[in-house]
């Protein structure tokens, strides 16, 4: 009995195979007819976000490429325009030292010259000044000796007689 159980489990008898197939079959039309659809449906749902979520994920790399070139456009530009302003402050700095210098070189010449003219001006004003000096020094020492020479009658005499000689010898 044991193995008569045995054989009946491993050998299936053909009802048992005929109802199988036809619940299989049966299962498959179902399942074809209200999951499958329903399924596929969805994967392919799932498949049409994936693919667009794909392409807007290119679409978003591609912007973003393009956002970074016209960043590096806009920082390539800026740095021109930084090179710019900062070589034009710095002409702007070089005319306003050149141009302070010059107007100090003009205002150092001017107080030179003015200087100078100053100077001469007090040089000749001193060397009149000794002139003048010399010459009153001079008509006191010559009042001083001709009234010493001139004190006395010989003395004048003797001083007519060489001023006749001399202008006779002329």
């Amino acid at each position: 009995m044991n193995l008569f159980i045995l054989s009946s489990l491993i050998e299936p008898a053909v009802g048992l195979i005929f109802w199988t197939t036809i619940t299989f079959i049966l299962l498959l039309v179902l399942l074809g007819k209200f999951a499958w659809k329903p399924i596929l449906n969805a994967i392919k749902t799932r498949e049409k976000s994936i693919e667009d979520a794909l392409a807007s994920a290119e679409s978003a790399l591609r912007d973003m490429r393009e956002l970074r070139t016209n960043n590096e456009k806009i920082l390539a530009e800026a740095r021109n325009e930084r090179d710019a302003i900062i070589k034009e402050a710095r002409e702007a700095k070089d005319a306003i030292v050149n141009e302070a210098k010059s107007k100090a070189q003009k205002e150092s010449d001017r107080i030179i010259s003015s200087a100078r003219e100053q100077i001469v001006n007090e040089k000749n004003a001193a060397i009149t000044e000794l002139k003048n000096q010399v010459a009153i020094l001079s008509l006191e020492i010559a009042e001083k000796i001709l009234r010493s020479e001139l004190s006395s009658n010989d003395k004048q005499k003797a001083l007519v007689n060489d001023l006749m000689k001399d202008v006779k010898l002329n």
